[in-house]
């Protein structure tokens, strides 16, 4: 947000369309035919947005779908390095481009590039493995964490603020939000500490396709995770003059998911400086079992004084 919202006398009213059909929409890449490049090229739409920048975590699930498209569906994704090149246009659609990089007796890597108006906007790698086993071992879930029936939703805290930005998180997410600690959308009253977790699922029941469920969770991963960066220095979103972009975005899967179920995501940053903070992020589903880990550079500008 960069202006503070204002109360609404009454509650505004929740959109018509569905948030979960258009998350399933975005994730539905058509691909283009007769293009005679070294790429495979789809093509996908864009969800609006306030202000018309494109969401970064749809251009990383977008990004993957059209990666998992070229891989024999025997192999997972377990990793995905992508950089933010370039604000995306929500009202354009986008062009995926995917590169064969490599095909291996257990590994596959592709590289993709997100186009608009012919320039790349995303550059993503990611790497694919067929089955294996190993050793195994995990960091625990954090103990003591309320349960997210307890929690308030976006919509509780910000359904009846008249402002664009306040009606598109708290109604036109596919994703239900609840913030282990008060949140910060307006004000920064929790702990100054370099830390935030949320427990967060999809609003509706998806397919059963473990790659739509891995592709909607690097959806949701670039939901709050610069948040734990804002934090021990008393900033809100809408901190005024305040500016900040995701630079950068890594991600891992160790274990199946599914997104339409509670998740952990347990945030952190070691450091910020230079006008860049890094976070870092760890998803666990409610059994405790970490599914993900999650890493990214922002940056974040705040006026002098």
């Amino acid at each position: 947000m960069t202006d503070q919202p204002h109360a609404a006398p009454a509650a505004a009213a929740e959109p018509a369309t569905d948030p979960t059909q258009t998350l399933l929409g975005l994730l539905d890449l058509s691909s283009a035919e007769g293009a005679q490049t070294d790429e495979e090229i789809f093509v996908g739409s864009s969800a609006r947005q306030p202000g018309r920048r494109v969401f970064g975590g749809q251009v990383l699930a977008q990004s993957l779908i059209a990666a998992m498209r070229t891989v024999d569906s025997s192999r997972d994704v377990h990793s995905m390095h992508a950089y933010f090149l370039r604000a995306g246009d929500a009202e354009q659609p986008i062009t995926f481009g995917v590169q064969r990089l490599r095909d291996g007796r257990s590994f596959s890597a592709r590289r993709t590039h997100a186009y608009q108006n012919g320039v790349p906007i995303l550059s993503m790698i990611a790497s694919f493995q067929a089955p294996d086993e190993g050793v195994v071992h995990q960091d625990s879930i954090p103990e003591g964490m309320p349960d997210p029936e307890s929690l308030p939703t976006t919509a509780d805290l910000l359904g009846s603020l008249d402002h664009p930005v306040a009606r598109a998180w708290a109604f036109e997410r596919p994703f239900d939000i609840r913030h282990v600690d008060a949140p910060i959308y307006l004000t920064n009253e929790g702990p100054r500490e370099p830390r935030n977790a949320v427990w967060m699922r999809s609003l509706g029941p998806l397919p059963d396709d473990p790659d739509l469920h891995r592709a909607a969770l690097a959806y949701a991963s670039d939901y709050t995770l610069l948040e734990s960066i804002l934090r021990p220095h008393g900033l809100s979103w809408v901190q005024p003059g305040m500016s900040v972009a995701s630079l950068d975005h890594a991600m891992w899967w160790h274990r199946p998911v599914r997104v339409d179920e509670w998740l952990l995501y347990v945030q952190s940053s070691p450091s910020a400086s230079g006008a860049r903070g890094l976070a870092a992020g760890r998803i666990y589903n409610r059994a405790g079992e970490l599914v993900a880990s999650v890493a990214q550079e922002g940056m974040i500008r705040i006026p002098s004084t």
